[in-house]
């Protein structure tokens, strides 16, 4: 996730007014310790006590061990209506990036002067 938060800003319009959000099944302390340094212009959250049916409330799908997908990501568009989820965010991966990006494009203005 380091990745997409130093592409942000070029990559996605600056997602004005756009939620990205991480979520997972780690813990709420997992998850904190991890983010303590790191400054992402997105938020994360635990599905960990939930048992995935966070994530399945705003339409992402489950692993056959009804956990939340490795690194699922849930975008939230300016109107506040789930723009998009991906169920496997592989971060290490160029085509998750293109994948995000996709929907958080369909859902931001590109930005003046561009």
């Amino acid at each position: 996730m380091t990745a997409y938060r130093d592409q942000y800003a070029s990559l996605f319009n600056a997602g004005q007014n756009v939620v990205v959000m991480g979520i997972s099944n780690d813990s709420a302390e997992e998850l904190g310790s991890w983010l303590h340094d790191a400054d992402f212009p997105f938020v994360f959250a635990s599905d960990a006590e939930n048992e995935g049916r966070t994530f399945a409330a705003f339409g992402g799908g489950l692993r056959d061990n009804n956990s939340v997908d490795s690194r699922a990501v849930i975008v939230v568009g300016p109107d506040g209506r789930i723009a998009g989820t991906i169920a496997a965010f592989n971060q290490n991966d160029p085509m998750a990036y293109e994948e995000l990006a996709e929907i958080v494009d369909r859902v931001t203005p590109e930005p003046e002067g561009n």
